[in-house]
Order: C-alpha cells, then structure tokens, then sequence
C-alpha cells in the first residue's frame, strides 16, 4: 500500500502537492471521450448587445452613458415612439453584453443559457428584463435571439455612511433564455474520416489511444498524425452509424501519459509535481540566519524633592537563530516524488523555501523534469 504524500504548510502560504499516483502500476485508465474530442463537434460562441429593463434606479446614468441613451431612444422609435431630442433621465435601463455557448447539433426551436454582462455604470441587474437581444456568432450570422427575466446572485444595498455588497449584481444570467433561430450545419453522417483532437498533446497518449481503437474494431483503422491528432478511418460497416461508432468509441479506456513537470506560482506559494520527477543524487542543506532585534526603553524617575530630571533608558534585547538544528540531507539518485518531498519536509522546509530548493535542484542538473513559473 503506497504511502499517501505528506503536505507541510505555513500560516500564511499553501503548497499544493500532486501526487496522482505513486506507484505505476496503480494508475487508472481514464475514458477516450476524457482525453480527447472528436474535431468538428465542438461548441460556439455567441455574443450580443442589449438593454435591460426594470431596474430600481440601479440602471445607467443616461449622462455617463452615451451609448445606453442611443439605445434606449433607437429602440423606442422602433415601436413607434419618438424621443430623439428629449432630455431623457431614467435610471432604470441599462446596456448589457449577453453571451450564450450554442452546443454541437443544436437544432432550431431549442433554447439554450444566456449571461448578461452590465456595459454601463450600473449597480445592479437584479428584477430586471432583458429585452430580445440577437446573437451572432464569429461571422457575423445570428444564430439565437434571447429575452427574459434576470436571476442575480448577488446584491447591494446601504445607506448615506456604508454599503453592503454580497457577490457581482452586475452579472445575471436568463436560464433556457435564448431561442436557437440557425444550426451549424454538421454532416456527421456523411463524414469518411475522423479526427481527434488530444486535449493534452503527447505521442505515447495518442499512440495509446490509435491502439485502443484498433484493438476494439479488430482492425487498423486508426493512426497517430501528431502528439495532438489521431486519425480515424471509419469502416464501411458503420458509414451509416457514425454516432454509433463514437458512441462506442469514446468510452474506450486508455491510460495518459504524464510528462515530468512541476508547475510553480510563486507568487500564491503553490507547487503541483507530476509523479514522474526523478531526482539524481544530491546533497540539500537550508537554513536562514535570524536576527532579532527589540527595544524596550524604560523611564526613569529623579528622587523626591531632588533637582533631576525624568529620562528615558533605552534597552536592547538581541537574538540570533543561526538554524544550527537543521542539517543537510542526502537524496539518492532516481528518487521518487515521495520521497523527494519527504526528504525536503524533513529540512522543516517551508513552500516558498521549497520553490527555491527546487529550481537550486533543477540548476545543479540533478532535477530530471520540466519546471514551469506561472
């Protein structure tokens, strides 16, 4: 039974210790479908300009908000209204982004989530409408129409000396709020070839991966183009079954492989390690030198009825922490990740000590793995 990885931690810094899995043969194949995407099945994104309605004086300052005003005035000449050249002074529209992900396949009629954005200076969306809004997809075509009530999560309220604010009431979202008015047009059925997509480009995963599918078919219909792409030649039995093939395809287990990488973000003090770091044989010694210095002044009193004066008397309390209890600790060569950071954890080393021990590690040459600073 593997040892679980032990994680040191200070006050004010977290370390963040990955240890997927410590032994080779314990790891788990995850599923084809987890791994990769089949090209051409994929989502898009929408975007759209629109105005919400309703507000309770939380909208825009039609004064600081040019483009909210021509907003609200164009729209109101379109149902017949005519505004232009008034002083127009509500504070209970405002101007939004509304954006929506339209999914693979998705047919005309079905309804789909809508986020809405404030553009303005507004200081909340909650109780309002958003009134019909096309979006557009990357060419310019208009693939949804969305309009509804908003659901906010947060709020603001306050008074004249302080306000409360609990999560962004600037933000909403219309759930099923979006109709789909045009498909993306997607002939699955009449696809010859297949390509996937590696979510994490690497030649052993996508050799893995070509294999598995073969080894299903029975046959070789599969072969690795690159580290991120695997080709797949569909039968002749399943040209009219496609989605049958992906169907059972995608819940193909293969196990990924893992390069050996440490990710570092030094600023936030946090350090992920894959399980295939490898140490050569070195020596590691930390410690710092501490110096304390206090002042504790004290005052002193002149006797009763005497001619002296009230002082001041400085008094200093030095101390120095030399870490003579810290030695240095030998890691043999072709270390595990375990084991590496019991042997750093054994030094008493902090996460932002053991950032730098690291890259010291990775400076001597000693350190076999790829270190990435976020």
């Amino acid at each position: 039974m593997p040892r679980p990885v032990p994680v040191f931690a200070l006050s004010w810094m977290l370390a963040i210790l990955v240890l997927p899995w410590l032994a080779s043969g314990s790891a788990v194949a995850s599923r084809i479908k987890d791994v990769a995407s089949f090209e051409g099945v994929r989502d898009n994104m929408l975007v759209g300009y629109g105005l919400v309605v309703g507000l309770n004086g939380t909208g825009d300052s039609l004064r600081n908000a040019a483009f909210t005003e021509a907003s609200l005035v164009a729209m109101l000449e379109r149902l017949g209204v005519g505004t232009r050249g008034s002083k127009l002074n509500t504070k209970n529209v405002a101007a939004v982004m509304v954006t929506a992900t339209l999914p693979p396949f998705a047919r005309q009629g079905t309804r789909i989530d809508a986020t809405v954005s404030a553009l303005g200076d507004a200081k909340s969306l909650l109780g309002g409408t958003l009134l019909v809004t096309p979006l557009v997809g990357a060419d310019g075509e208009i693939y949804a129409v969305a309009q509804g009530s908003l659901v906010v999560g947060g709020f603001e309220a306050g008074g004249a000396a302080e306000t409360v604010t609990k999560g962004v009431p600037t933000v909403g979202r219309v759930p099923a709020g979006a109709i789909v008015e045009r498909e993306v047009d997607f002939a699955l059925a009449d696809m010859r070839e297949l390509r996937l997509a590696l979510h994490n480009p690497d030649f052993t995963t996508a050799q893995r991966v070509a294999r598995a599918i073969n080894e299903r078919l029975g046959r070789e219909v599969a072969a690795v183009a690159d580290s991120a792409t695997v080709r797949l030649v569909l039968p002749e039995d399943y040209r009219a079954r496609t989605a049958t093939l992906l169907a059972e395809l995608e819940q193909l287990p293969v196990e990924p492989d893992q390069p050996a990488r440490i990710v570092i973000d030094e600023g936030a003090g946090i350090i992920v390690m894959g399980e295939n770091v490898r140490i050569s044989k070195v020596a590691v010694a930390q410690g710092n030198l501490t110096v304390r210095v206090t002042e504790a002044p004290q005052v002193s009193q002149p006797q009763p009825f005497s001619d002296g004066s009230t002082v001041e008397v400085p008094r200093t309390n030095v101390a120095v922490d030399e870490q003579s209890g810290r030695k240095m600790a030998i890691l043999e060569s072709g270390v595990t990740l375990d084991q590496l950071v019991d042997g750093l954890n054994a030094l008493g080393v902090g996460p932002r000590d053991m950032i730098s021990i690291i890259q010291a590690i990775r400076a001597a040459g000693a350190l076999q793995a790829e270190i990435e600073v976020m």
